[in-house]
């Protein structure tokens, strides 16, 4: 298995960098990942500056797949996402839209919880089950430089739960070697990610990627044992929903054998809805496989 190491901090999907490393279809790599907090806080006391840092979500790359070009496919199978330092780290972050109701006297809120036996330590009393997941992955655009602030078909901070150990991750291929970063671990998230911040962490993340020639998506998927997803992004947040049905829909039509408008009526009735940060309107659309595959 190949490993790549930290290096230096990327913050935008730069289809111009040299690539770090080099791998063939079907190999499995293990990649070294910062905090999105750019390790700033590391330690009690500590806080976020980011006159200091003025980035979040440094990413580790970019990974040049060979053969991969405009018009393919990239299947990503997150096999673990370990914390690098046995710890993650949150603050309170800008209330933004909240402010309204809650004032701007916001505190730092900075602190460090300890992982340890499946569990993140938020506080003596408060335990929260580590469900770790990747909030930042994507491949680099054709066109444009985006940096690792918004998510779009790319891919990018779309801070969907869903993308953890176990699941394959689809995203397309723009441009020749697909020039793929990931990033911003996360060891647990809440719905809607309210401050902007999960419990963020520095990773080891080890993934299996294979390249799927000529197939083309419109944007990421995700695929778990029980269930098919899809992602969009953008605001406000009830387009995003909207896309990513349409997406749900033409999935099931084109590779499951569904009547889109039966697909239609049936994502009426059991699709679940995953929220990634709630002003960047990342957002999922799930459907069990056990109705999907049965067209109608």
């Amino acid at each position: 298995m190949k490993q790549l190491s930290l290096g230096s901090f990327s913050y935008e999907f730069n289809r111009s960098q040299e690539p770090r490393i080099r791998i063939a279809s079907g190999e499995t790599l293990r990649v070294e990942t910062e905090d999105a907090l750019s390790g700033q806080i590391r330690k009690a006391g500590d806080h976020r500056d980011k006159e200091k840092v003025p980035f979040s979500n440094p990413v580790t790359g970019p990974i040049f797949v060979e053969q991969a070009e405009p018009g393919d496919t990239l299947s990503i199978q997150i096999e673990s996402i370990e914390p690098r330092d046995g710890q993650c780290a949150t603050y309170t972050g800008n209330p933004k839209q909240l402010c309204q109701w809650l004032g701007t006297d916001v505190p730092d809120g900075a602190h460090v919880c300890p992982i340890r036996d499946g569990s993140v330590y938020w506080s003596d009393e408060i335990q929260i089950p580590y469900v770790p997941m990747l909030g930042c992955i994507g491949t680099s655009p054709a066109y444009g430089m985006p940096s690792t602030m918004p998510a779009g078909p790319h891919g990018g901070n779309m801070d969907i739960r869903e993308v953890t150990v176990g699941n394959t991750l689809y995203l397309p291929v723009f441009v020749a070697g697909a020039f793929l970063y990931l990033g911003d671990a996360h060891a647990a998230m809440g719905q809607g990610e309210l401050s902007a911040t999960g419990l963020e962490m520095a990773s080891q993340t080890t993934l299996t990627i294979n390249l799927i020639k000529d197939k083309v998506i419109a944007g990421p998927r995700i695929e778990s044992p029980e269930e098919i997803i899809t992602v969009a992004s953008g605001t406000p947040m009830e387009r995003a929903t909207a896309e990513a049905f349409a997406q749900m829909v033409l999935w099931m039509e084109s590779e499951y054998g569904w009547n889109r408008w039966r697909a239609y009526d049936l994502l009426t009735h059991v699709a679940e809805i995953s929220m990634g940060y709630y002003e960047g309107g990342g957002l999922a659309v799930k459907i069990a496989k056990e109705y999907v595959d049965h067209p109608s």
